[in-house]
C-alpha cells in the first residue's frame, strides 16, 4: 500500500499542485519527523527541483521569512497540523487550516497537498522502523 501512495503522490509523481510546493511539503514532513533517510532524498530532489535555495535552507523557520506565497504559507501550515495532529486542538485548528487552504486551492489541489503530506508520513515512519540511513547525497 506504501509503494501504491509513492506512486500516486510521491516526488515522482505527476500532481496538478507545483512540484515544487510537492516537495516543500515533502522536505517539511521529513524535518518534523526527524527521518535522516528522508532528509537526505528530500533537500537532494528540493533542489533538483529548482527551489530556490534560500527556501530550502530556511524551510525549519519558513514563517519568520518573506520568502513564501500565502498558498505556499497554508499549505505549510496545514502539513505541520496535520503531522503533528496529537498536538493541534482540531476543533479550532484544523477548520481554520482547512480554510486557509481553501482560498488559494481547488478541492482536488487541496487532496493532493493532504495525499502527498500523510504519503511522507507514512514513509518516513517507515523509514524509522527500518532504521534506514541516509546515504550519500550526490
Amino acid at each position: 500500500m506504501a509503494r501504491m501512495g509513492a506512486d500516486a503522490f510521491g516526488y515522482t509523481a505527476e500532481l496538478r499542485i507545483d512540484r515544487g510546493l510537492a516537495q516543500l511539503l515533502r522536505l517539511r514532513v521529513s524535518q518534523l519527523n526527524n527521518c535522516t533517510y528522508c532528509l537526505n532524498l528530500h533537500y537532494q530532489a528540493a533542489r533538483e527541483a529548482g527551489i530556490p535555495r534560500a527556501k530550502i535552507d530556511t524551510l525549519t523557520a519558513w514563517w519568520e521569512t518573506e520568502l513564501h506565497s500565502e498558498a505556499e504559507q497554508a499549505a505549510l501550515r496545514y502539513a505541520e497540523a496535520l503531522t503533528r495532529a496529537a498536538d493541534t486542538d482540531r476543533d479550532a485548528a484544523f477548520q481554520r487550516f482547512h480554510d486557509a487552504l481553501a482560498a488559494h486551492f481547488s478541492p482536488e489541489e487541496m487532496l493532493e497537498i493532504v495525499a502527498v503530506v500523510v504519503n511522507m508520513n507514512v514513509w518516513t515512519r517507515i523509514k524509522l522502523a527500518e532504521g534506514a540511513m541516509p546515504g550519500p547525497a550526490d
